[in-house]
């Protein structure tokens, strides 16, 4: 009598794994794919996303992936569950639990590790010889610089005013001045020097309705990133004056599964082309506007040009670096690849991308090379966005590669690939969420903790685990973190001196100008 539970867990589980096998054989669908983004998108708008909205769907058919953790930490001790005689936690390497987000006033674990002087290194770490021994293992040196720039790029998120009632909607939140010290930024020993606008009409989703009440900042251009330099002790640390261009994505990834059609267009000689759809974002303006007179483009290299001009006039070795995720990361490339054609005075060129899609075709990628630009894309495995344009086409013509590899119309990426997995971790939830792969936040997790193809998540990783969800909801439960926890205390109303609650005016510094003047240059910090 005691076997008849037995066999009925264990037939349960054999029909499980059946239906698991069968899912793995099957795959997706795109029809799966478009109702779980439209499922996700309706719950959250903006880039944000509740994984917990798509628990209908099946697991991830990845054979890496294991079930989660049933107990992480409770109240009281109780025994773990254990398999094999271990105890799920130490067979996970879990090194933090819920009460490692209390403050109990004592001193805390660092979220950052040290910073070691790179001055002697900073080429092979800046893709000198592409990145050649340096990604697996990942030396720790480099995972430190793309952690930084990452967070250079969650910055233009964090900053961005997403309020669709907010009379600055589309704005960045603070001038810049204060950027850095309100992110808390300022240890990376940057400063901001300018910000970029691009065109709303083309970066901006349907969906995203601007306020519609009054007066707005502007009808026609959104905050798209900024430019930043580093100050004279970072710059004595990492070996060279180097110069950021940060670019935002999109507001949401769904633009990406919206406009399959992507169409390439020709930007330079022999014939180079990229998607129609970032260069028109990189390049569009209009007189009639007050922050677009010049696009996107036209900003950028403005700033970027000043700053070289004047640190080359006092001797020094200057680098540009150019990171985004998303369409930032594909807004990235094509500055680099602008920044090259135009800037010869510049001493080296990268570009750190995080799930940036394809932009151009072979011969954008050859011309690329040929400029010697440096280019490290990060991608996490289930992220489907570095798959596009062209998923389906891409793979078909891959199996015939001798015949179509020097068509001019099949996209191709650039550069070298650090490839991150969402399994390796023991902190993240093991759900199909489309927007949750994609996420920045989680990009960065996991490139702390990364260290190898066949390694184990790094169990001393520093960087702050809720930070994950700060826009998501893809830690496990067992850690207690809220879900899409980044957000303006009571939707930004405060209460007044009169009893009321009411929208605050902004700051006057911190409402965006377009006639702001150049910056004196003073880096000594």
């Amino acid at each position: 009598m005691e076997l008849l539970p037995s066999k009925k867990v264990t037939s349960g589980k054999m029909r499980r794994r059946s239906k698991t096998k069968r899912a793995r054989k099957s795959g997706f669908s795109w029809s799966a794919i478009k109702k779980a983004l439209s499922s996700a998108m309706k719950k959250h708008h903006l880039h944000m996303t509740c994984a917990s909205s798509l628990k209908q769907l099946s697991g991830i058919s990845d054979g890496g992936m294991v079930t989660p953790l049933q107990q992480l930490q409770s109240e009281e001790p109780k025994k773990h569950v254990s398999h094999g005689g271990k105890s799920l936690q130490s067979l996970m390497r879990v090194t933090y639990t819920a009460a490692d987000f209390i403050d109990w006033g004592n001193h805390m674990t660092p979220t950052r590790s040290p910073r070691e002087h790179i001055s002697a290194k900073w080429r092979e770490i800046h893709g000198q010889f592409n990145w050649e021994n340096l990604l697996d293992p990942l030396h720790p040196w480099l995972r430190r610089e793309i952690v930084k720039y990452g967070e250079f790029s969650q910055a233009t998120y964090d900053a961005f005013d997403y309020d669709s009632f907010s009379d600055f909607c589309g704005s960045c939140r603070y001038n810049r001045h204060k950027l850095f010290d309100e992110l808390h930024l300022t240890n990376h020993g940057y400063k901001v020097t300018k910000y970029i606008y691009a065109m709303t009409n083309i970066d901006v989703p349907s969906w995203f309705e601007r306020a519609n009440t009054g007066e707005t900042w502007s009808k026609d251009s959104n905050w798209m990133g900024y430019v930043a330099v580093s100050s004279d002790n970072e710059s004595q640390r990492i070996g060279r004056r180097d110069i950021v261009v940060a670019w935002r994505g999109t507001v949401a990834p769904s633009e990406w599964f919206l406009d399959m059609k992507a169409s390439l267009e020709q930007i330079g000689e022999g014939g180079v082309k990229v998607e129609s759809g970032f260069h028109t974002i990189y390049v569009s303006k209009s007189e009639s506007t007050r922050y677009n007179k010049l696009s996107a483009s036209e900003q950028a290299m403005e700033e970027v040009k000043r700053l070289l001009d004047f640190f080359k006039g006092r001797g020094e070795e200057v680098s540009l670096t150019v990171t985004g995720h998303s369409l930032g990361g594909a807004l990235a490339l094509l500055n680099a690849y602008e920044a090259a054609s135009s800037l010869p005075d510049l001493d080296h060129i990268s570009v750190i991308s995080f799930g940036a899609p394809r932009v151009g075709n072979i011969a954008f990628r050859d011309k690329m090379n040929e400029m010697g630009v440096k280019i490290l894309r990060v991608v996490v495995k289930q992220d489907i966005v570095p798959k596009l344009p062209g998923i389906i086409c891409n793979k078909i013509l891959r199996q015939i590669h001798a015949l179509t590899r020097r068509l001019k119309w099949v996209y191709r990426h650039v550069g070298s690939e650090l490839k991150l997995d969402m399994s390796l971790s023991p902190y993240l939830k093991r759900e199909f969420d489309l927007l949750g792969f994609h996420n920045l936040e989680i990009y960065l997790h996991l490139t702390d903790g990364y260290v190898g193809k066949r390694l184990k998540f790094r169990w001393n990783a520093r960087r702050d685990l809720a930070l994950v969800n700060k826009s998501s909801d893809m830690l496990i439960e067992e850690l207690r973190i809220p879900e899409c926890w980044y957000q303006v205390p009571n939707k930004g109303l405060v209460f007044n001196s009169h009893g009321r609650w009411v929208k605050p005016c902004r700051d006057q510094e911190d409402i965006p100008s377009p006639f702001g003047e150049a910056p004196k240059l003073d880096f000594t910090a």
